[in-house]
């Protein structure tokens, strides 16, 4: 690995992080929250410093479009670190403890919506701003952001694309030849959703501030709202429900939504493997809980409808808002939505977890094992919307779930032993490696993270992170060839001698 080319590049997109961190300045001006600012410019200027000290010199004549998949996997890694260190910055100025303004900070960027805030009258409206605006970049994505708007990255960019967001196949996300054309077709979509789901509110009577808000957080599967009861706290149903189609919304595939927008194929829908699973899950799981909550008398029908199809709904898109508190839910009805954090929703969509076209191709992977086991010689290949899995493919995925589900078990140990109660450990496990955000138990939908110990927040900094980036950069580590600096360029000097 040449680190040249992975400070250099890691300095590019520090210096325009710095640009992002003054964009929660113009909330402070329009609130006359002057003080606000002062959080912000020093982020902005400890971000544009560490671009230079990364930075090479210029005359090393590095060249970005150069890198290697290796060292796209480290750019993607320490970008994402240094956003939420330098992010954290902001939450240490509003007086949160240095592990705490980390934890915020990495539940913003890696859009989780856990929180340890326990008094929201402590703070002003710029911060809760920069909470919701920080998940409406890490929904999308950063790194594919400068890609759409950067020419910097015309080549390295597709390696970068695709490292950030590894579920997305290249033959599915690339809508356009150019990879630049296509991160600025998704981001288009993400952004005009965006705004319509703003202005719908706004019509609804939701204030403009909370509006805007709220449809950040709600279409970056975040879950940050400027209220500290979340959703529930507006105790508005039209607000509930444009909020939840906005959020299955986000947990569509974008590229599927760019076929039925732009190409106007409505047909794709019914074609996709993927969304036809997503819906029948929502729906099954809607009626499922709907018929808990009524059969014990925990809501009238009408109720029970909307608040299950809410949260089954914000907990697969691992948005994580509460339009009520599950945690006075019955145990029949919690455990569904327990199981519906193990799986997330759409590949190239907002959400987090393991993505439901992985667990498609589980199941059709162990039925192709169990196949094998009476017709050995057979030939069973799998398909995914009628197109044959490559092999490579197929171990990628397999590995994928192993190691995810083996990270969560880890975790999940550790957690409880620290926590010393399984509820708050499993969900807390699950919700951090999922970016769901709220559990059960103490961590709650009304509950918070504060309480919890210091070295299980940090077990939840690493699982945020780890979910965000869907594993890939992370296994990485564990390669010795991503430490091999002083080797490769000891290499490449004799190769040039």
């Amino acid at each position: 690995m040449n680190f040249r080319y992975v400070f250099n590049t890691v300095s590019l997109i520090l210096k325009y992080i710095s640009v992002v961190m003054l964009v929660p300045c113009i909330c402070a001006l329009i609130f006359k929250e002057y003080n606000a600012c002062i959080p912000f410019v020093a982020a902005s200027v400890l971000s544009y410093l560490l671009s230079i000290l990364t930075k090479g010199k210029e005359k090393s004549g590095v060249d970005i479009n150069n890198i290697n998949r290796g060292e796209t996997l480290a750019i993607v890694l320490f970008a994402w670190i240094l956003f939420s260190l330098v992010s954290s910055v902001t939450f240490l100025y509003f007086g949160l403890k240095p592990v705490d303004a980390l934890f915020e900070s990495v539940s913003g960027v890696t859009t989780t919506g856990a929180t340890i805030l326990t008094d929201f009258s402590l703070y002003p409206k710029t911060m809760f701003f920069w909470r919701s605006f920080s998940q409406w970049l890490g929904g999308m994505g950063i790194l594919v952001l400068f890609i759409a708007i950067l020419p910097q990255f015309a080549i390295a960019g597709r390696q970068m694309f695709f490292a950030e967001s590894p579920g997305a196949s290249s033959t599915e996300s690339r809508l356009t030849p150019r990879i630049r054309q296509t991160a600025a077709v998704l981001w288009g979509i993400y952004f005009v959703l965006t705004l319509l789901e703003i202005g719908i509110l706004i019509y609804a009577g939701m204030p403009v501030f909370d509006s805007v808000c709220n449809s950040l957080s709600s279409l970056s599967g975040g879950g940050f709202s400027p209220a500290e009861e979340s959703i529930i706290q507006y105790g508005n149903y039209k607000f509930f429900w444009i909020i939840a189609v906005f959020m299955f919304l986000s947990g569509m595939n974008f590229a599927l939504q760019y076929k039925i927008y732009i190409k106007r194929n409505f047909l794709a829908l019914f074609k996709d493997d993927e969304f036809k699973l997503y819906f029948m899950v929502v729906t099954g799981f809607t009626i499922l809980i709907a018929i808990t909550l009524t059969t014990h008398h925990i809501y009238p029908v009408k109720k029970a409808i909307e608040s299950a199809f809410f949260q089954v709904v914000s907990i697969i898109t691992t948005t994580g808002f509460a339009s009520v508190d599950y945690n006075q839910w019955n145990l029949r009805a919690k455990l569904l939505l327990f199981l519906l954090m193990f799986t997330g929703a759409s590949i190239g969509s907002a959400s987090g977890g393991v993505k439901l076209l992985r667990i498609v191709f589980i199941f059709k992977y162990l039925k192709r094992q169990i196949s094998k086991i009476y017709h050995p010689n057979g030939v069973y290949p799998i398909k995914i919307n009628r197109v044959i899995v490559n092999e490579d493919i197929v171990k990628e995925m397999v590995s994928f779930v192993m190691f995810y589900y083996a990270i969560f078990a880890i975790s999940a140990v550790i957690l409880v032993y620290l926590e010393q109660n399984t509820v708050t450990g499993l969900s807390s496990a699950i919700a951090s490696l999922g970016n769901v955000g709220p559990g059960f138990g103490s961590i709650g939908p009304m509950g918070n993270y504060s309480s919890l110990h210091t070295i299980s927040k940090l077990i939840f900094i690493i699982n945020m992170l780890i979910g965000r980036l869907e594993l890939v950069p992370f296994l990485a580590l564990l390669h010795p060839d991503f430490w091999s600096f002083k080797k490769i360029n000891n290499l490449q000097k004799k190769t040039t001698i």
